[in-house]
């Protein structure tokens, strides 16, 4: 039987799933974060130009992912046209590294690992399948945005990448996007709800996993 069989007071469901990801965000990257960094903070990272564009190979396979599913699953249809959506954004990056006459890695281990894994959730877990969406999007838009400006400031010439760009008022897509978190989670159980923020911790392991490959100077 789950501990908490009523809805925390004043609290929404993505007010839950955020203070879920909080716990387990590091200090050094958001000022909310509650978990104790492991390595340098960002503005210590040594990226190298091979490890990032792994990074952003893999993160395309994993929105490459997000995105079909969303489109193909009737489950997800409140999700189609957010204006989150990144695979384009990455298809246009991708294609400046060539034009800078970089050879585009094939997608490694760790971004086939979270998308077999999404496909796997997307349509028996379909609570499982939101708090992937929702950290991997929204943290993009949050930290991934610093992030990115680093790895551009030390190693593209500040060069500012399509993948963190959006097309309208980023505040009010988000807005949208939580909006429609809420109604869907309206319709679940506190046992669904509790299972949905469960999953934070797997969708980090996977993320952490690709956000590693910026500091790597394989490939």
């Amino acid at each position: 039987m789950s501990e908490r069989k009523h809805d925390p007071q004043g609290l929404s469901f993505v007010d839950e799933m955020r203070a879920a990801s909080m716990k387990l965000h590091p200090k050094n990257l958001t000022k909310e974060g509650e978990k104790e960094p492991e390595g340098p903070a960002v503005s210590e990272w040594e990226p190298s130009v091979s490890g990032f564009l792994q990074f952003l190979v893999d993160s395309k396979l994993v929105y490459d992912t997000f995105e079909a599913i969303i489109r193909e699953v009737a489950y997800y249809v409140e999700f189609r046209n957010s204006g989150l959506e990144r695979s384009e954004k990455l298809a246009k990056d991708l294609e400046w590294f060539k034009d800078q006459k970089r050879t585009i890695p094939e997608p490694s281990d760790r971004g086939h690992s979270h998308a077999r894994y999404l496909e796997q959730i997307s349509d028996k877990n379909p609570q499982a399948f939101i708090c992937h969406f929702y950290n991997v999007y929204f943290a993009h838009s949050s930290g991934g945005r610093i992030i990115g400006r680093m790895v551009s400031a030390k190693i593209l010439d500040n060069k500012e990448l399509e993948f963190y760009k959006w097309d309208g008022v980023l505040s009010q897509l988000l807005q949208n996007v939580r909006d429609k978190l809420n109604k869907l989670a309206s319709g679940w159980s506190r046992d669904e709800k509790d299972h949905c923020l469960e999953e934070t911790e797997i969708s980090f392991k996977y993320s952490k996993e690709i956000l590693r490959l910026i500091q790597s100077r394989a490939g």
